[in-house]
């Protein structure tokens, strides 16, 4: 992966006023953590990462790049975001542009082509409690996980996500600046989706109802969404009332289902739903359900193109309408 070349543009981007910040990586405060990177200024370019560790889809800043309130006399800046978009925060650019929620003159794109990513809570299980700061490089189809001068080896399906495997669109779809070579989509896209299916309805009840009420309604899920941008959530309003404040399986199971059906045909499986939860409910299978069936039924993918328009917006009479009884 080509840093030093993003490097290079992001500070000449800077230096000339051509964008606000640019969006990037760097490495977090102990262990395997990597946070978030805002770069204002050319010198703070150089703290940016790139690394098998940075999972974050950060197109979620671009959303609350829009949301605050500007002081009186202030007038919004019209400069330009730079960030750094695998292939699935590309597919959320490509949405929001589909969505009428941003436009792609606002926006400058690193393309990360991505072999996937390390999952926070299978590389922390597998080494616990360090403290100290770790790197991962990757090499074949292995992770070098270095701490304390140490190298540990590691298959890549050990530590991926599991979303990482399936993953069909590891290549940006849209870009300024590709930062290295395109890399092979994976397979298998619905294997645990199809699994769930071919249990009994109770069955399945049972197994989502055994993750709902342990939910705690943190609504970090809902929060790191890119596509989740609403600023009066239908699930906050007290007049009508949609659900209670309470914690409890019934109210988690319409605050996850509710949440599941806005989302159709809207969400572009990034993951990062999953990989906030500290409950680590398998939100994914839940989406990538949705995902099959919109697929299926609408032959229609979110996040692939910006001119077609959303799902929900279109009605075609040749859809199927055995659902309605």
């Amino acid at each position: 992966m080509n840093l030093d070349k993003a490097k290079i543009e992001a500070k000449k981007m800077l230096s000339r006023g051509e964008v606000k910040y640019v969006i990037g990586y760097e490495i977090g405060t102990y262990g395997f953590r990597i946070s978030p990177s805002f770069a204002r200024t050319p010198e703070e370019v150089d703290k940016f990462t790139l690394s098998p560790l940075c999972a974050n889809n950060l197109v979620t800043y671009l959303k609350v790049e829009r949301s605050p309130p500007l002081p009186k006399g202030i007038k919004p800046s019209n400069l330009k975001v730079a960030l750094f978009a695998k292939g699935c925060d590309s597919r959320a650019i490509l949405q929001l542009i589909a969505e009428k929620n941003l436009s792609r003159e606002d926006v400058f794109i690193f393309g990360v082509p991505c072999t996937g990513r390390i999952d926070p809570k299978k590389i922390e299980a597998m080494f616990p409690r360090v403290v100290s700061k770790a790197d991962v490089v990757e090499k074949d189809d292995s992770y070098i996980i270095m701490i304390e001068g140490k190298d540990h080896p590691v298959p890549k399906d050990k530590l991926i996500f599991d979303h990482c495997r399936s993953c069909q669109y590891p290549n940006p779809l849209v870009y300024d600046l590709l930062l290295g070579d395109e890399v092979a989509a994976g397979e298998d896209y619905y294997d645990s989706v199809v699994e769930l299916e071919k249990q009994t309805l109770n069955e399945r009840w049972n197994y989502w109802r055994s993750h709902f009420e342990r939910c705690i309604r943190c609504n970090a899920c809902r929060n790191v969404c890119p596509l989740c941008y609403c600023d009066d959530c239908i699930l906050e309003r007290l007049k009508p009332q949609w659900m209670r404040r309470s914690v409890n399986a019934n109210d988690n199971t319409v605050y996850h289902l509710t949440r599941a059906y806005h989302m159709a045909g809207r969400c572009i499986s990034c993951g990062e739903c999953e990989r906030v939860c500290p409950m680590h409910l398998p939100l994914m299978k839940l989406y990538k359900k949705l995902e099959k069936d919109v697929k299926e039924l609408f032959e229609y993918t979110p996040g692939l193109t910006a001119e077609e328009k959303p799902l929900l917006t279109t009605f075609k009479p040749e859809d199927s309408e055995e659902f309605i009884k």
